[in-house]
This record gives C-alpha cells, structure tokens and sequence, in this order.
C-alpha cells in the first residue's frame, strides 16, 4: 500500500507505523543521494516554515534550515528573545497566528504538551525538534546512519545505550524498538531507570516483532553490541542535577576498554551530539574547576574509527527532509 504521510505532524515516532518509518528513511536516503549529486531541488518551493527554538542547537537549527532551503522553502526563526509566546500572547494565540502565516512549524523545548497544543491550535503540521521526553528527527538520523555502517537489518541489531536511560534519547530509542524490533538495551544506574511500567509496555511492543526492551546496571550483561551509544549527563534545563549525575554515572564513562567490551568487532559508537568528550568547552572547563567530570566518553574513543558521529550529525539534515518533504512536499 502506498505511504502518504502529507499534512501530518510528526511529533513522536509513536504515531508512525513500521512501514512509514521505512518509507522515511529510503527517502533520506535518496535525499542524500540527490545532495551529493549536487541537484538543486524543488519539492518544497514556495513553503514557509518557522522554527521555534526554547531550547538552544546546532544541529537541528542547521539541519531545518539547510533542508529547507535545499528544496526551496524559506525559514524563519523564533526563540524566547524575539516572540512573544507565553509571554505577552498564550501558547494557543501565538498557534493560531502562526498557523496563518505557515506551513510548517518546528518547535524545540522542554514539554511535549506544547507540541501537541501546536497541532492542535494552528492547523498546519508540527514537528519535533526534541522535547524533555523525545527526540524522533535525531532517532531517524539515528537510524539510517546504522544502515549505512552496519550489514545488517535494523531489526537484527543489538542497541546498548549507556548513561542517564531515562533521558529523551533513551525514551526515544525505547520507541524505536517498539517499532522496528530490535534488541536495546538501557545500560546505567537503577536510580535513572524509567518507569517499569513503560519499560513493559515498549517490551511488550518489541517482543511482537522479536526484539526486546530491557535494562540493566551491570555491564556484564551486555556482549555484542551493534551500537553503543550515550548522551551527556545532564539534559538542557537540569544543570542543577549535575553533581548528582557525575557521582552516578561515573562508573559508565564509556572508555576504550568498556567500548570494546560491549561492542561486536563491527560495532560502531554513536552520539547526538553536543558531547562532553575533552575539556576543551566553556561548560566542562567550569565543571572541572569544582572538581566535577563531566565527560560522558573518553577522547579516545569519540575519535575512534569505529565512531560514526559526525555521519550521525550530516543525517540530522537528509531526514529532516524527508520528513518536511513528505509532510509539506
């Protein structure tokens, strides 16, 4: 049956099927194609989209905006400093005047409800820049960077991610699972843990498809990994946990020895990025001066040639638009 994703929001990969999520991600991939050809495209020509950021980036504000523009739409960007959303005008207003003047918007923040109060109130498609509690344009890149590096299907891989699992990218790797059926596996301490109830419910979910969700505080119980991936410590907004984080997540730094110890030979590390990997930024050199650790990986590591990061960080763009393409195209 033929996929047609048009005028829909995409704010969760848990409203997307299996088939549309492959469908997603052969087009990113003929995007990439098609970028590396150098053709100019058109399949967005005469869109307007505008980004809305409470959340500072790099690689989802470039990615919108390269994507856009590729394909012929236009962007305009909106943080806290320059709209008056929630501030002098209600989150609903602000919905429906930007859904008079757009045909897209992209919103980055910290709670899901405002997404879901976007959809609902401006009456043009949505997307999800990453939320607290997910980050589906980043699982996407996520995932077709493993098909480029790994010879297998998704649904074979093993997925070790190690760190805070109770973060937005735990959660969203959770539903990918739930999805496609592979095996992941949330590698931290117990305290970090997500809910057990939705641990069994996602298990559940992949099980049907023969895969598995589960999580564990002991490494040993993790061999042959696909793709071992962390984040950083702290998420945006939670700065004031940090020295609670480093004293638990210390032990699951992830160095050379534990990497090649959770890792099958071909088995590649991945990040969303930014990453706490040296101590050669503002935040990590502060953090240090109160004796706090917050590198996540070792430098060795983040430049290991099995690490495939900065592909990771490129496919941020081809997904984003195919799904801009898919939606508004």
């Amino acid at each position: 049956m033929p996929v047609n994703l048009r005028g829909r929001s995409f704010l969760t990969l848990m409203d997307f099927s299996r088939e549309e999520i492959r469908y997603l991600l052969d087009l990113s991939h003929d995007l990439k194609a098609k970028k590396r050809a150098g053709i100019k495209g058109s399949l967005l020509e005469g869109k307007n989209i505008v980004l809305l950021f409470e959340k500072t980036s790099t690689r989802t504000r470039c990615a919108f905006d390269v994507a856009a523009f590729d394909e012929g739409a236009h962007t305009t960007f909106l943080d806290q400093t320059n709209s008056q959303m929630n501030k002098k005008e209600s989150l609903e207003d602000t919905a429906r005047v930007l859904g008079r003047f757009y045909d897209g918007i992209e919103y980055r923040g910290f709670d899901q409800s405002v997404l879901e109060k976007l959809a609902k109130f401006s009456g043009v498609p949505v997307f999800n820049g990453l939320t607290d509690i997910d980050h589906p344009t980043q699982l996407l890149a996520d995932l077709m960077t493993m098909e480029e590096h790994l010879d297998k299907p998704l649904n074979k891989c093993k997925v070790v991610f190690i760190g805070d699992t109770r973060n937005n990218m735990s959660l969203a790797w959770m539903i990918a699972a739930s999805k496609l059926g592979f095996e992941y596996t949330g590698l931290g301490p117990r305290e970090l843990f997500p809910d057990n109830g939705l641990i069994e419910q996602r298990n559940r979910a992949a099980a049907a498809l023969g895969g598995s969700v589960r999580f564990t505080e002991n490494p040993n119980d993790v061999r042959e990994a696909d793709v071992v991936y962390t984040d950083v410590w702290v998420s945006m907004g939670d700065e004031d946990k940090l020295e609670k984080h480093v004293k638990l997540l210390t032990p699951y730094r992830l160095n050379q020895e534990l990497f090649s110890k959770l890792a099958s030979p071909d088995g590649v590390f991945m990040h969303c990025l930014p990453s706490f990997h040296d101590l050669q930024t503002t935040f990590a050199k502060k953090a240090d001066a109160l004796g706090l650790d917050v590198r996540e990986v070792t430098d060795e590591v983040f430049r290991d040639p099995r690490s495939v990061v900065f592909d990771e960080a490129e496919n941020r763009m081809h997904t984003i638009k195919a799904v801009l393409i898919a939606v508004l195209g």
